[in-house]
């Protein structure tokens, strides 16, 4: 059965196949009129034009409405059109039939085909070729190469156009992503320029003028501020396409932190890199809050065959050991939700070792 697809490319598809079925009853109706005499029922094939025709009109109007373009639509489209196909077998006779006359649906029956096809893809029009081919060969109950011929070219039609649907479908995708990307890109340009502009110089001016602990922490806050804009500025916002997880996680390297990864890039797909690039931002964060300043802290990358490997620790003064668990009852949900929450929703664990005068080691497996 196929799939609801409302995809704004395909209504040019659709004017398509209206158009086709205009004419294919204007063919049908040609060979109604030079061969009505040798009917065995002639009277009856002006009806059956009449309901096509009127068929057709309906579909005209109603394909292109992704409201009424369902299952029940293109259900009822291929009954009605095997009905038509059908019908010839009393109306044209089985001699008839049999000596090669044409059916009173020729080539008009292929049109539910088609848009099985630009509705549900190759699978779907496959399964309405097979049916309408089935119907056909039934009706003219003759199985000679020209009989078959027409089966199989309805089919090879439906395998196409499925096929060419989901090449545009997948176009249309990726036309999507990338003016998403683009947009975001120019956004995240026009953020580097506005930090450029006011930030940095802020603090190149607060570095340049106080001295000591503050001087300190202004110019490594610019440092890793220029390597983020930098970075940033270049780089493709693309959450699927993959990112080196060591060049996300150069900024938070400084005087009191020490990175170590391998030589070669640790690449990963770009929103995995990011959220695991945030959990270690909030393991160094908690460095900062809770140790005494200039406590040294030490991330290494380890890439794994299985996987990649992230351990961050520190010099600090430790955890109790029931710490974690309280600060987590008293509502404080930095490590629960920033480190062991992003890292569980990537699929991955993290195990916290620490004791008091020993310091912290997070270290975060996620396999890839």
């Amino acid at each position: 059965m196929p799939q609801e697809r409302d995809t704004r490319f395909q209504a040019p598809l659709w004017r398509a196949i209206a158009v086709y079925r205009i004419a294919a009853l204007t063919y049908a109706t040609i060979l109604v009129v030079r061969n009505v005499g040798h009917y065995a029922e002639p009277v009856l094939a002006w009806p059956v034009l009449a309901i096509m025709a009127g068929w057709t009109v309906f579909t005209t109007y109603a394909y292109p409405n992704p409201a009424r373009r369902r299952v029940p639509l293109l259900v009822a489209d291929l009954l009605i059109t095997a009905a038509a196909l059908a019908a010839s077998v009393p109306i044209v006779g089985r001699a008839a039939l049999e000596d090669g006359k044409p059916t009173l649906a020729v080539a008009w029956h292929v049109a539910p085909v088609l848009a099985w096809a630009v509705a549900g893809g190759r699978r779907a029009g496959i399964a309405a070729a097979l049916a309408m081919g089935a119907t056909d060969l039934a009706v003219r109950a003759h199985y000679d190469q020209a009989a078959f011929t027409g089966s199989v070219l309805m089919l090879l039609a439906a395998i196409a156009v499925g096929y060419l649907v989901r090449l545009a479908e997948v176009s249309q995708e990726r036309l999507q992503r990338a003016v998403e990307i683009e947009a975001a890109t120019r956004e995240r340009e026009r953020l580097a320029r506005d930090i450029h502009d006011s930030v940095l110089q802020v603090l190149a001016m607060v570095q340049r003028r106080e001295e000591g602990e503050l001087a300190r922490l202004a110019g490594e806050t610019e440092a890793a501020l220029r390597h983020l804009v930098a970075a940033n500025a270049a780089e493709a916002v693309d959450d699927r396409a993959e990112v080196d997880l060591m060049a996300l996680l150069g900024p938070y390297a400084k005087a009191s932190v020490t990175l170590s990864g391998p030589a070669h890039a640790v690449r990963l797909p770009g929103a995995t890199a990011r959220e695991l690039t945030a959990a270690v931002a909030a393991a160094l964060d908690n460095v900062d809050r809770h140790c005494p300043p200039g406590t040294k802290a030490f991330v290494l990358v380890e890439d794994a065959p299985d996987g990649v490997v992230v351990t961050v620790r520190d010099e600090g003064p430790g955890i109790a050991p029931d710490r974690l668990a309280q600060a987590e009852a008293q509502g404080r949900l930095g490590v629960a939700q920033s480190i062991r929450g992003r890292v569980a929703d990537l699929g991955g664990g993290t195990t916290i070792v620490s004791a008091p005068g020993e310091g912290t080691e997070v270290e975060i497996r996620l396999a890839t």
